[in-house]
């Protein structure tokens, strides 16, 4: 029986591709290890699942802010290599694969020196700071833009990123009814990521009246972020988070008003969603939403509008110019190269094997 070891953590985009590749690798027969942090976000979503071993190891963080954890994160990142090259010793994978994030940096490095063939994927336009640094110690890179893999050099593939097959099997008529909308209107769905995007639901919410006249508005505002002022609102309904039913509201879906995360964005893409992009500003993190969703755009594939220029005003005049052209953004994304790199992702993994 092969046997993998997944790493990767510090954010839901981390740890998502993993969770699509799963069901395939346990089809494949092989043994499912997932090397992460003892209390990361990336602990408790791998260790519930069936048939993956988890193995905490320590890991760093780099902060583009002043913080005394950055004085002794290096020591963590070393015990955390010393841990983890120890762990591929003992548990003699036949392959890795990596998402990224610092608890990967010392999984890559402990696999390069036990000769474990490595495979990272990068889900961003530029390669983030921790796949960089594993880019000596990897085998092959998968990217989901063209530009990232571009930028990697020769080692690299575009192959898009790994998708949850439940994703295409969604239902619009359930998800109308867990909605509570009668399909009359278009659904404009907003989703703010998994920790929801505060700026961009105070105008779509001071925006509501003007939208509810063209658009059923579903809201998936991010844990805590519920108003209760609004409940009952005609045309509009706000959700924390969904898990099992997000396929059934995705295909209930004729327009998206999101940020702009990679894993997001291949969704959307995939399920042929035309797409009004509101970005993190660069201050917020290092940019990469921003040129996420400038590819994006500059491809043809959604519209674009910058925090800095959004009001409740400019957000319904965005929304309503995107919906004028949903047709050409459709046919667009019914055109580009394929957003669930799932398939290929699989075959790499096979090939850094032989």
């Amino acid at each position: 029986m092969a046997r993998i070891v997944l790493t990767g953590g510090g954010t839901l985009g981390h740890v998502t591709p993993h969770l699509a590749l799963l069901p395939y690798l346990r089809e494949k027969g092989y043994e499912i290890h997932y090397v992460g942090t003892e209390k990361g976000m990336e602990a408790d979503r791998m260790r519930a699942e069936p048939g993956v071993i988890y193995h905490a190891v320590q890991s760093g963080k780099l902060r583009r802010y002043f913080s005394w954890q950055n004085f002794t994160d290096p020591f963590r990142v070393i015990a955390g290599a010393f841990q983890s090259a120890h762990q591929m010793g003992r548990l003699k994978p036949d392959v890795v694969f990596s998402k990224g994030g610092f608890v990967a940096v010392p999984v890559v490095f402990g696999a390069w020196l036990h000769r474990i063939p490595v495979l990272c994927h990068e889900s961003d336009l530029t390669p983030g700071l921790a796949n960089r640094m594993c880019k000596p110690f990897a085998r092959r890179f998968a990217t989901t833009f063209p530009e990232c893999a571009q930028a990697l050099g020769t080692k690299a593939e575009m192959t898009g990123t790994p998708l949850r097959r439940e994703l295409f099997s969604g239902s619009r008529e359930k998800g109308l009814q867990l909605l509570g909308f009668d399909g009359r209107k278009p659904v404009l769905l907003m989703m703010g990521g998994s920790s929801g995007a505060r700026s961009v639901n105070e105008a779509l919410r001071a925006a509501l009246p003007a939208l509810t006249l063209s658009f059923d508005v579903a809201h998936i505002c991010g844990k805590g972020n519920l108003d209760p002022a609004l409940e009952g609102t005609p045309g509009y309904t706000q959700l924390e988070f969904l898990t099992e039913e997000l396929p059934d509201v995705l295909a209930s879906a004729d327009l998206v008003l999101s940020r702009a995360g990679a894993n997001a964005l291949c969704e959307f893409q995939a399920l042929g969603r035309p797409m009004l992009l509101v970005p993190y500003p660069k201050g917020a993190g290092r940019g990469d939403q921003i040129l996420n969703a400038r590819s994006l755009e500059k491809r043809g594939l959604c519209r674009v509008l910058l925090q800095e220029n959004m009001t409740p005003e400019t957000l319904t005049k965005a929304v309503e110019d995107t919906w004028k052209d949903r047709d050409r953004l459709t046919e667009a994304l019914k055109k580009a190269p394929p957003a669930d790199g799932t398939a290929r992702v699989l075959e790499l993994i096979e090939e850094i094997q032989k």
